[in-house]
């Protein structure tokens, strides 16, 4: 059966709440200035597929039972995950409510095997519906409900589902995958306490009294006729994963002048090539302003480190912006130098602090999306590496496509792009995607595999 075609529905049980399974503090924890930004005001699913695992005791057969167990053990260390978000005014400040009244968990079973899915797991799983709590949404209440919300599906095969769906302005990628980690450990790990212990330390992440902004901020500017873009809401979509394997990614390099090619990262060739391919499909006007938006992670500075267990929003935000016009009728080195320049100017140590401090003098606003092509990159994140004590998972990684978009690691060195675009669009973006690619492969003088960077999954 071909993944597309894939239908079943999950028998759940009724949801529970999993408290943690110790006392924990009563308190009321303050979020950072990064953390309650309102574009983090939403809910981010991740979901992991894992087989059977013939090691296993028999009496750790059931995910559900360990997962849960896990959970609550988990909490009395992440003990903010199981409180609640209040909003204070004035100013609509979140903070944590360490109530300890817990996540949502919920147990399903489903008549359908592993390998039915595909061989090629990414978003859009099929039937994520079906494998999540709640439906998908963009919705910003985030004030008064659950933070966690996990569905642990057992397949007929033996092996299961595991999703979560988790509150943005409490955790980022990389802290999500610290609490899952934790949750493996101290379930199907049998560990007595996580090896690394969570750290608060919001307050590291906060505006300056009084504000006082280092950078230049695009990504929380609107551009000019931001309203008149080819992406409206409400838009029929169609969902589509493009592969870019060794191949691919070398013919592209070949495009690039000697100077660029030798310290060009799969990222940068990636998202410019991408970048071009997207806004030739949409048709803006040669006049227009387009922005390629990218997250990156404010971890490991030097000069001003985040602690180790640190599991907050880490997350700044990088803009390359130019015209339609520059980006489609330039080579592809350009796309790179201007994606490549925009790196060079959030690497500051305290490029962090300055988004901070533009957050709360600006009043919080969203970041831009007219004409903009955001990513996510998770080649580099061990997301798909959490040990639930079944070992590595098939794939661990978001479960749905939007508007902004994922690199997302594949075996053997390559890289999957989901993409989500008006029909038509689409269909010009994936004849962008294989006359680009075969333009490469002739100038090295080979045919490559095309076809292998289009991969259909809608």
């Amino acid at each position: 059966m071909a993944a597309s075609s894939l239908a079943f529905v999950a028998r759940r049980g009724e949801p529970e709440l999993v408290v943690p399974a110790g006392p924990t503090p009563r308190e009321l924890k303050r979020l950072s200035d990064l953390d309650d930004q309102e574009s983090l005001r939403f809910y981010r699913s991740v979901i992991y597929f894992y087989r059977a695992s013939p090691s296993r005791p028999r009496a750790d057969e059931d995910p559900a039972r360990v997962i849960r167990d896990g959970l609550a053990r988990a909490l009395v260390h992440y003990y903010p995950i199981a409180g609640r978000i209040r909003e204070i005014m004035p100013g609509r400040k979140l903070v944590v409510d360490c109530t300890g009244e817990g996540v949502v968990f919920v147990e399903a079973d489903a008549d359908v095997s592993l390998d039915e899915f595909g061989d090629a797991l990414c978003p859009p799983v099929p039937c994520a519906g079906e494998l999540l709590c709640l439906p998908e949404s963009n919705s910003a209440a985030v004030v008064d409900r659950p933070l966690l919300y996990v569905q642990v599906t057992r397949l007929r095969c033996g092996g299961f589902v595991f999703s979560i769906q988790v509150c943005h302005s409490l955790v980022d990628a990389p802290g999500t995958t610290q609490f899952l980690q934790a949750v493996g450990e101290l379930g199907g790990g049998g560990m007595e306490a996580p090896r690394v212990r969570p750290v608060w330390a919001r307050e590291l992440l906060d505006a300056r009294d009084p504000p006082r902004p280092d950078y230049h901020h695009p990504e929380y500017e609107l551009m000019a006729n931001a309203a008149d873009d080819k992406l409206r809401p409400g838009d029929r979509l169609a969902h589509r994963a493009f592969r870019f394997g060794p191949e691919e990614i070398a013919s592209l390099r070949e495009q690039l002048p000697p100077r660029t090619r030798a310290r060009c990262s799969r990222f940068l060739i990636v998202s410019a090539f991408v970048w071009r391919c997207r806004t030739v499909a949409l048709e803006y006007e040669p006049g227009d302003e387009v922005r390629f938006m990218f997250v990156v992670n404010a971890r490991g500075k030097r000069d001003r480190p985040l602690p180790k267990g640190f599991y907050g929003n880490a997350l700044t935000l990088g803009v390359a912006q130019t015209t339609a016009g520059e980006l489609c009728s330039g080579p592809l080195g350009r796309a790179v130098e201007l994606i490549a320049a925009a790196k060079a100017r959030i690497a500051s140590d305290d490029y962090a602090q300055s988004v901070a401090d533009a957050l709360v003098l600006r009043g919080r606003p969203r970041f831009t999306t007219a004409r903009t092509y955001l990513v996510t990159d998770l080649t580099k994140s061990n997301l798909h590496e959490v040990d639930l004590g079944w070992g590595m998972p098939v794939y661990g990684g978001p479960a749905t496509t939007t508007l902004a978009t994922f690199h997302i690691p594949v075996p053997g060195g390559g890289i999957t792009v989901p993409m989500c675009l008006p029909p038509r669009a689409m269909e010009r973006f994936a004849a962008n995607v294989r006359a680009g690619l075969s333009q490469a492969s002739s100038r090295r003088g080979r045919p490559g595999n095309v076809e292998s960077a289009v991969q259909s999954n809608l």
